[in-house]
């Protein structure tokens, strides 16, 4: 099998990954997944596509990720897997799709508004 790439976003966070035959090792900016990623919900939420189709031992996983907060890099790069493992297995995207994993989370941060503390925020009222 040769190198599979995919691209998965989330929020600001991009995640770019290379997905080849191996022991089920997660590489992320050239840092281990359990030293990048500390917290073991983090862990787990990449590995849920992986343990979706039991393949966490089969592929080993390059990735380079920017930008964001920990939670939507840790999200960006669970789309890029579950990308990365339909392209390698195209049977596999209606198992993936049913857990919610294919879809791309769209909602971005709101822009401040001129006049207004914050997005939606109005500044205190008070008729006195």
């Amino acid at each position: 099998m040769e190198v599979v790439n995919a691209l998965g976003r989330r929020k600001s966070a991009i995640a770019r990954i290379y997905v080849s035959e191996g022991t089920g090792k997660i590489t992320i900016n050239k840092r281990d997944l359990t030293e990048y990623f500390p917290s073991t919900i983090l862990q787990y939420v990449v590995k849920q596509p992986l343990n979706t189709l039991d393949v966490v031992e089969k592929y080993d996983i390059k990735a380079n990720l920017q930008g964001g907060g920990y939670t939507g890099q840790s999200q960006a790069l669970r789309l890029a897997i579950a990308r990365a493992l339909v392209k390698i297995n195209a049977e596999d995207k209606k198992a993936l799709r049913a857990e919610g994993f294919m879809t791309r989370d769209s909602r971005e941060v709101e822009r401040k508004k001129p006049g207004r503390p914050k997005a939606r925020r109005r500044f205190q009222f008070s008729k006195r």
